[in-house]
């Protein structure tokens, strides 16, 4: 057994992406950011559907049409596969962990 509030390391100079479960139609990840945001250049383009929820923290995705979205803890949505968005930011004085569901 593991818990998802566990073992957050005490600096985080990158992202941190775990698998929880992969298998070949679905991937449960743990995330946990402080402060970070996708590359300006970069924006996710995936194949598979998104879910995603703030467990805690704070995080605010940006959709490629502009729209943006700010997630608090228990916020959660779902991205559909091919839609163009990034991380604008996470809290930068708490680590936010997300739990990202990946499915087709």
């Amino acid at each position: 057994m593991t818990n998802l509030f566990a073992d957050i390391p005490a600096s985080l100079p990158e992202e941190v992406f775990e698998d929880i479960v992969s298998t070949d139609h679905i991937r449960i990840e743990r995330i946990l950011s402080h402060g970070h945001s996708s590359p300006e250049t970069g924006w996710y383009d995936q194949s598979e559907h998104e879910w995603v929820v703030v467990l805690d923290g704070q995080g605010v995705i940006e959709f490629e049409d502009g729209a943006v979205v700010t997630l608090n803890q228990g916020d959660h949505l779902n991205i559909p596969a091919g839609q163009k968005h990034r991380v604008a930011s996470t809290n930068r004085t708490q680590v936010t962990i997300w739990l990202a569901v990946f499915y087709s």
